[in-house]
C-alpha cells in the first residue's frame, strides 16, 4: 500500500507550539483548518508516495544521509503567496539552501524520488500558518491583519524529520540527527 511522507524541519519546544497557536488563532477568526493538520516545519522534501512495506528501506536511507553542519534557522516576520498561502518567513540562508538540494539529490539517487524536480519554483523557505482551505476574502483579511506583526525566533537545527501522513493529518515519524 502507499503511503505519504515528506522530509522537513520541524522546530524544537517551545517554538513548535507557539506556531500552532498562531495557526489556531487564524482557524478561530477565519476557519481555516488546513495548517492545523501538520506541524509547523520548513519543508525540504515536497509530499511523495512509497510503497509502506519498503519504509524500512526509506528510513534506513535517510539515517545514513549525511549532512555536517548544524545551522541557526532564523524566523522574522510574515509574507504570503497570494491569494491563498500566509507563512512566516524564514530567513534564506546558503547553508540551508544547500542542505535542502543535497537532500534532494540524496534521495532522487538512493530512493527515485523525482517529484521535487517536478516544482518549478525553487526551494522557498518558509512555515505555512494558512493555505489551501483559505477563501480569497479571508486571504486579505488575515494579510492585512499579519503582514505587520513582528515575529522574531531562531532556533538551532541539527536534524531532519520523516512526516507521514496519519488518519488525515501529518505526523513526525522519524528524525534524523545530522552526522557531525
Amino acid at each position: 500500500m502507499l503511503e505519504k511522507y515528506f522530509i522537513a524541519i520541524v522546530p524544537p519546544e517551545p517554538l513548535l507550539s507557539e506556531i500552532q497557536r498562531i495557526k489556531k488563532d487564524i482557524f478561530e477568526k477565519y476557519q481555516t483548518k488546513g495548517a492545523l493538520r501538520s506541524p509547523g516545519h520548513v519543508t525540504l522534501h515536497m509530499p511523495f508516495a512509497f510503497e509502506e512495506m519498503k519504509e524500512e528501506k526509506l528510513i534506513n536511507c535517510l539515517q545514513d544521509f549525511q549532512f555536517s553542519t548544524n545551522l541557526t534557522i532564523s524566523l522574522k516576520g510574515y509574507a504570503c503567496f497570494e491569494p491563498r498561502v500566509i507563512y512566516i518567513n524564514v530567513e534564506e540562508q546558503n547553508i540551508l539552501t544547500e542542505l535542502q538540494k543535497q537532500l534532494v539529490q540524496y534521495v532522487k539517487r538512493n530512493l527515485q524520488l523525482f517529484n521535487q524536480s517536478d516544482d518549478r519554483r525553487g526551494f522557498h523557505p518558509h512555515i505555512t500558518v494558512a493555505f489551501r482551505d483559505l477563501k480569497k476574502q479571508n486571504f486579505y483579511a488575515v494579510w492585512e491583519e499579519y503582514k505587520n506583526k513582528n515575529l522574531q525566533a531562531s532556533f538551532h537545527c541539527d536534524s531532519i524529520c520523516l512526516l507521514k501522513h496519519i488518519d488525515d493529518r501529518w505526523e513526525v515519524y522519524k528524525e534524523f540527527h545530522f552526522k557531525s
